[in-house]
């Protein structure tokens, strides 16, 4: 899920409006109670709210926002539980737009998007990938693992992709300068070889 956040952090570096976190409790006791109704996702989105740390999300505390997107991970002891339950009350309580899961055993990547108070299984792409309307992305599998993509197709880089990516293009930028000005300076020799053969160019 790190890798999730981190993506979805450096794509969204300029705004401020978000709140991304992974494996962090929510709590939403109707009776504000902090010992009552809490789940810990293992990735969520709220859309709409101050981007800051915080140690827990408290629904009460938070204008009563829920999560705009959901991420489980499956594994054999929770599978039931994302399957069925969680996905019930992310459904009926949480409201939240879009729930997926991901097996990262067997690869499996549902999603169900909320449409008049219900979750309706999405249909993936022909890569295989999901959209999440409230994110305007794709979820989909890159090298067996999670990963963000944009509307375009185009895979969301992790920072330290991007960085490298961003040195390859000075690198590449770098060499065809170069290129040029070797090219140049072969005309430029090409030129004075002439002149001292035949004289100046006409005009």
């Amino acid at each position: 899920m790190t890798l999730l956040i981190q993506c979805l952090e450096w794509l969204w570096d300029e705004r401020d409006d978000f709140y991304v976190s992974g494996n962090l409790t929510i709590y939403y006791s109707p009776r504000q109670r902090k010992s009552e109704e809490f789940r810990g996702p293992d990735f969520f989105v709220v859309l709409q709210t101050e981007r800051k740390p915080r140690n827990s999300w408290v629904v009460w505390q938070e204008e009563g926002k829920y999560p705009n997107v959901i991420v489980e991970i499956i594994s054999p002891t929770t599978a039931d539980t994302d399957r069925g339950l969680k996905k019930q009350i992310y459904q009926d309580t949480f409201r939240t737009p879009d729930y997926f899961w991901f097996d990262p055993n067997t690869l499996e990547l549902k999603g169900f998007h909320l449409v008049d108070g219900c979750y309706l299984e999405l249909e993936p792409n022909q890569e295989g990938w999901l959209w999440s309307q409230q994110l305007a992305l794709y979820l989909g599998i890159y090298d067996s693992k999670l990963r963000w993509f944009t509307a375009e197709g185009q895979l969301v880089p992790t920072p330290t992709e991007a960085a490298e990516l961003e040195k390859q293009r000075a690198e590449q930028e770098c060499q065809q300068k170069q290129q040029a000005q070797e090219q140049l300076a072969q005309m430029e020799s090409l030129l004075a070889r002439y002149r001292e053969q035949f004289g100046d160019l006409p005009q």
